[in-house]
């Protein structure tokens, strides 16, 4: 006989066990076409839910930030079912809420075109106005497993195969579709009325270059249709100021496929990067740094030594020469750190402020490569301080007035800091840390 609390305080009583739908349904005829989902003691729900304990319950609606999660989890499910439909060879992987949407991946024998995304929106308005349930199923593991590899969705075996063995899994099915997922999802794909598939893209599977590339189809689904038409609105907006069509409209540069990630940069571009150049170059002095310049490419001994070929080798690139192995260096760091163990040092030469505009190279993968903001080559404005555990504190205090400057000049005003706390591969005592920190 559980006993469920409401948002508001109030009890009710029940003589059962009884599921979400059916509490809203005491609380409301409204109410309950209204739920999307469930909130038991925190935790998100379908309605269909059994409560067969006390608890405490909050019904989630359209109203609820929860709610718009909901819609845009359930209607990533929607579209795989839609594209099973169309291309019944394709294999669903993952497909996960993100801002503003979600997105599905898939794999498939040939790419998907542009008019592949708009059969598959219609099919996904055809499966909206059929209005079908979406329940919730409990699975054993290996009987999860044999079925997905009966249905040829290799992906999704090899997903479940990783839980434990005496774990149950939760599928979801609606219509002839039947997915994968912890839930929750709206009651029933009549639910899902507002949504638009945005772009496709490339992925590899668990996200690891060296896996298969799959397809990934991006959309995007909202509570009301006015909120999209203002999201796609700004889409637009931002469009029109997107830096690359900028940067060929404007002359400043361009990239071409024969050097992913790299930038030719145009003479009125160059202009532009020597003038910001310069404009540093000019700070960095007037707060007591000294220029220096480190060398592009280094043996592998000394990345060895800084522990980059043990933890970043793919992202780096290499070469060779008379039997030395080399890379091309990624950041800047073991490089001036060279400079500094030059000679003996006194602690009367701390401060020591080193600063370069280092030329850097990083194998990034050519899927996150994004015009000149995401690159493979790149000028780091960076500096590193070699200074005394008693000087940690004034030189933060003094670098981040600098960095205060250097935005406000750029006409930024609000800042996001990250601070990048001490990692689990360490030099220095912890007490050291506690203090850098």
């Amino acid at each position: 006989m559980p006993v469920v609390t409401l948002p508001d305080g109030s009890q009710r009583d029940f003589a059962r066990p009884v599921t979400v739908a059916e509490v809203a349904q005491t609380i409301g005829a409204g109410l309950a076409r209204a739920a999307l989902a469930g909130k038991i003691d925190g935790r998100l729900v379908d309605t269909s839910f059994v409560i067969n304990s006390d608890a405490h319950l909050a019904i989630v609606t359209e109203k609820d930030p929860e709610g718009l999660e909901v819609i845009r989890h359930s209607t990533a499910h929607l579209m795989a079912y839609a594209v099973k439909e169309l291309f019944p060879a394709a294999q669903v992987t993952i497909g996960p809420v993100i801002e503003s949407g979600f997105y599905y991946d898939f794999a498939f024998e040939r790419p998907f075109t542009l008019d592949d995304l708009a059969a598959i929106e219609r099919r996904m308005a055809e499966l909206v106005r059929r209005d079908l349930p979406v329940q919730r199923e409990v699975w054993q593991r290996d009987q999860a497993v044999a079925f997905f590899k009966s249905k040829g969705e290799h992906y999704k075996a090899e997903l479940i195969d990783a839980i434990p063995a005496d774990q149950t899994v939760s599928l979801y099915r609606e219509g002839d579709f039947v997915d994968l997922c912890r839930g929750p999802h709206v009651p029933s794909t009549g639910r899902l009325k507002v949504f638009k598939l945005m772009k496709l893209a490339g992925a590899y599977w668990r996200g690891d270059h060296r896996n298969e590339q799959l397809q990934r189809i991006y959309g995007t689904a909202w509570i009301r249709k006015e909120d999209q038409d203002a999201y796609l609105h700004m889409l637009e907006e931002a469009e029109k100021r997107d830096h690359r069509k900028l940067g060929r409209q404007l002359d400043l540069f361009h990239l071409q496929d024969e050097a992913p990630g790299m930038v030719f940069w145009h003479p009125k571009g160059w202009t532009i990067w020597q003038e910001v150049e310069q404009y540093i170059r000019r700070l960095l002095g007037e707060n007591g740094y000294c220029e220096v310049k480190t060398p592009m490419i280094m043996d592998r001994s000394l990345w060895e030594r800084s522990g980059h070929w043990q933890n970043y080798a793919e992202h780096m690139f290499t070469t060779a020469s008379e039997n030395r192995d080399y890379a091309i260096k990624p950041m800047n760091c073991p490089g001036h750190i060279q400079i500094f163990n030059q000679g003996l040092r006194s602690y009367r030469d701390l401060p020591m402020r080193l600063a370069e505009f280092g030329s850097c190279h990083r194998n990034e993968p050519s899927g996150a490569l994004h015009g000149i903001m995401r690159v493979r080559a790149f000028v780091q404005d960076d500096a590193h301080i070699f200074c005394t555990e008693q000087q940690v504190l004034p030189e933060t205090a003094a670098f981040i007035d600098l960095l205060q400057k250097i935005y406000a000049d750029f006409g930024f005003t609000e800042i996001l800091v990250k601070l990048s706390t001490r990692p689990a591969k360490r030099i220095g005592s912890d007490a050291a840390w506690d203090r850098a920190e």
